[in-house]
């Protein structure tokens, strides 16, 4: 398992590339505008990570990164605590790993359908998302059809 990243939501996306970028010092590797779900995310690594960041990685998570993500339409108030999204690990085999946290106890919140990404959440209701290394499993029982479960 490797951490990959953490989801922040932000108000302003201006106002927060100035304080992560300008002044705190992190610096955009990635960006995503997505017209249909009307969001960008914004993918920042430290400075001394930047020799971790490698364009040409089709995932794009060679080095620990905070995702902005700025919801276009605002209209939401998330409180406090929720803009704070989620933590990110990649994961050799997301079907294998998820199995394991299921015998565990664990809910399997958003089931890994696509073979790519699931989500689980901690005691303390924190989102995790797992995220499949390297290109996505050919799709697999019983996580394809799999309903999600409460939130993520």
């Amino acid at each position: 398992m490797r951490y990959l990243h953490t989801m922040l939501r932000v108000r302003n996306l201006d106002a927060a590339l100035d304080f992560y970028c300008n002044k705190f010092g992190l610096q955009e590797v990635r960006r995503r505008d997505d017209e249909k779900g009307r969001f960008t995310l914004v993918f920042l690594a430290a400075r001394d990570d930047a020799g971790l960041v490698k364009a040409s990685e089709p995932t794009g998570f060679a080095a620990p990164l905070i995702e902005l993500t700025y919801n276009w339409d605002g209209n939401e108030d998330y409180g406090e605590a929720r803009y704070f999204g989620h933590l990110a690990y990649e994961v050799d085999d997301i079907y294998a790993t998820c199995e394991k946290l299921m015998k565990a106890g664990i809910t399997i919140n958003r089931p890994p359908r696509d073979g790519r990404m699931a989500f689980i959440r901690s005691p303390d209701k924190h989102s995790i998302e797992l995220l499949q290394k390297g290109n996505a499993l050919p799709p697999k029982e019983p996580w394809s059809s799999m309903p999600n479960t409460g939130h993520w």
